[in-house]
């Protein structure tokens, strides 16, 4: 009895940790180990690699998704099953008797050499007449734990709800946000646009102005110029004949050019200045719109 016990032992102990198996993982040569202790040992391992058995040395691959997907030892893991319920029906201060009585004092369970050591004046009953009177009670205790489960599913549902419905309100309100600024936006490009247009209107009439000035003195200087060069043309050539000839006539288109009245036109370009808006005002001004936020307090929820 006592040798199978042992091999029991061993067969649930892992060969690394020297402990009972924690979720027994198997390797292609059928050899089991902890999971914590194959990611530790085949840590520096990449999905796809090599590695060794680190008992019998055979050779594998590592899964590609890792050594946690490696397949579970099922066999191992029946053995593990078996040891923790006959542990389970062992008395931890004599593990060679199992436990068959419930103390009511102390509140747990016992064998008959506890009851003859320490408890022989407590209230004492057996276990299954015990467990009988527990089972309504843990019941109970289940259903309104459930209860609660139920109830807190609910309460998590209802906020993801409303999680959802102000997620959605909130970009409701974002579009509406955008649509104005959008609206300010093209009002406030509209008289940028109306600001040139008119600006443009002055600069056009001034030019406009300017040229018909300009056209007024070359038109009057036109005769000027065409007795300058032909009475240099004249004087140039120093033929006396010439010049005694053409002076008299010159003399008097000179002082007939002389007392024509010039043009009196007279060109003043409009004094621009441009007035900037206050925009110290303007950001003063809640163009937009503003956000409200209003938290509604909720009472405190009482489950039990």
């Amino acid at each position: 009895m006592a040798a199978a016990a042992a091999a029991t032992t061993n067969l649930t102990t892992c060969p690394i940790c020297k402990e009972m198996f924690d979720n027994p993982k198997s390797l292609p040569c059928l050899h089991a180990f902890c999971l914590k202790c194959i990611q530790n040992l085949y840590r520096k391992k990449s999905p796809g690699d090599r590695a060794t058995c680190p008992l019998c040395r055979e050779e594998f691959q590592i899964p590609r998704d890792g050594v946690e997907h490696l397949k579970h030892h099922f066999m191992v893991q029946q053995l593990l099953d078996k040891e923790k319920e006959r542990q389970g029906s062992c008395c931890e201060k004599h593990n060679d008797k199992e436990v068959e009585l419930y103390c009511h004092e102390c509140k747990e369970n016992i064998c008959v050499k506890c009851y003859v050591e320490k408890h022989r004046n407590h209230n004492i009953v057996l276990i299954p007449e015990v467990a009988d009177d527990f089972r309504p009670r843990m019941n109970e205790d289940d259903e309104r734990i459930l209860s609660v489960i139920n109830a807190v599913r609910e309460k998590s549902e209802q906020i993801k709800k409303t999680a959802t419905e102000f997620v959605r309100n909130a970009e409701e309100i974002k579009k509406k946000v955008v649509a104005v600024g959008d609206v300010i936006k093209h009002s406030v490009d509209s008289q940028v646009n109306d600001v040139l247009v008119e600006l443009q209107s002055v600069i056009s009439e001034s030019a406009n102005e300017a040229e018909s000035a300009q056209k007024a003195y070359q038109q009057a200087i036109a005769p000027l110029e065409s007795f300058h060069t032909e009475s240099r043309e004249l004087l140039d050539k120093d033929r006396p004949s010439d010049i005694t000839r053409a002076a008299c006539e010159l003399h008097d288109r000179a002082r007939e050019l002389l007392s024509s009245d010039f043009p009196a036109v007279k060109y003043h370009p409009p004094h621009v200045t441009f007035t900037p808006a206050d925009v110290t005002q303007v950001k003063r001004i809640n163009l937009i719109g503003k956000i409200t936020v209003k938290t509604e307090e909720q009472p405190g929820n009482t489950y039990i």
